[in-house]
């Protein structure tokens, strides 16, 4: 087949930092261009695939995530060169705007939802629910889409686990990983590590519109020493952190649609301890590969992270290798192509 991938303006494919769709769309690209499909992917010029690569815009731009202007700018370009080449599917990543104007492409479009089914979401699906083929991350991200949308199937994220260190040495430190906001947890985390009189690691970007929450929930508590914050650390800084944490927190307050911060952490033979929001039952076998909590119930969430000895490292490793390649992912995504354009 002749794809065109279009991932959103905003951060480089992959990402150098923070960005969890960008990482998806470059383990796509370059795994359906190793089955020997022709694809095209449309991102800023300073991302690196082994798709062909078309831009409008010559770098990433994180500071400027949301302004429509560069948005509608990036998707009217790919639509206008879609327009002028022969290709057999779209895949949209982008956000909303792909989907809005869909209707003026001739070639058919699938399109990915990465995001929660929250109020504005719920709304933009509900009056295009057949304007494209969609794809889910979870069955519970289905679950709570408005009714009507048009299914072409389901999707689970992946990471290139042959990527990610594992091992059985852990250290003494409790991890926090993710974009540092409320709906990550940080604080349930940071009150956890003082309740367990365990030393807490934190890291992640700190995006402006979360500036007051870091600065009175999370800024107070950190000492350097017990509670510690680390920024947004490099991608090598990172793999550490998750190999050799004893544990990873994921006491999260909203309806995650996947996580892949779980899968890195399993990856890592780390075990995961998560609240029960959103896909997190689906990616963590509780018991198994990590424990996950009734939501809001700190007391259970502590006493959780206090037993993760009992979790095998093996089984957290095993688990990602069979259910979270990019080989399985891509092998979803080929399948569903076809059975799409087979409508």
């Amino acid at each position: 087949m002749r794809i065109a991938q279009l991932a959103p303006p905003w951060i480089t494919v992959p990402p150098e930092g923070y960005g969890g769709t960008e990482w998806v769309v470059q383990q796509l690209c370059d795994g359906l261009t190793a089955l020997g499909h022709e694809v095209c992917l449309y991102a800023t010029g300073d991302s690196h695939t082994a798709a062909e690569l078309r831009s409008l815009f010559p770098r990433q731009m994180p500071d400027q995530i949301g302004v429509t202007a560069f948005d509608s700018r990036h998707v009217s370009f790919a639509f206008a060169d879609i327009e002028r080449d022969a290709f057999d599917l779209v895949h949209d990543h982008s956000g909303f705007l792909g989907i809005a104007f869909s209707r003026y492409l001739a070639t058919p479009m699938v399109h990915t939802v990465h995001c929660a089914f929250d109020q504005v979401a719920a709304g933009f699906y509900a009056q295009f629910a057949d304007a494209v083929g969609y794809i889910c991350i979870s069955e519970y991200q289905r679950s709570m889409a408005p009714p009507g949308m048009r299914w072409a199937g389901i999707a689970y994220n992946a990471i290139a686990v042959e990527q990610w260190p594992y091992t059985t040495g852990k250290d003494d430190y409790l991890l926090a990983f993710g974009r540092v906001c409320e709906a990550k947890g940080f604080h349930h985390s940071i009150e956890t590590a003082k309740r367990l009189d365990r030393r807490l690691i934190m890291a992640g970007v700190l995006q402006e519109p979360y500036r007051d929450y870091f600065e009175e929930h999370v800024e107070p508590h950190i000492d350097g020493e017990q509670i510690v914050y680390e920024g947004e650390v490099s991608d090598a800084r990172k793999r550490e952190l998750f190999a050799h944490a004893g544990a990873f927190l994921f006491p999260i307050t909203w309806p995650e649609p996947f996580g892949l911060v779980m899968i890195e952490a399993m990856a890592c033979g780390t075990p995961v301890v998560a609240m029960r929001h959103g896909s997190v039952p689906e990616v963590v076998d509780d018991g198994a590969t990590g424990f996950v909590v009734e939501p809001d119930d700190l007391d259970a969430f502590v006493a959780a992270v206090g037993r993760v000895w009992q979790i095998d490292p093996a089984v957290c490793r095993r688990t990602v290798e069979e259910r979270f390649t990019v080989e399985r992912m891509v092998a979803d995504y080929e399948a569903i192509y076809r059975r799409f354009l087979a409508r």
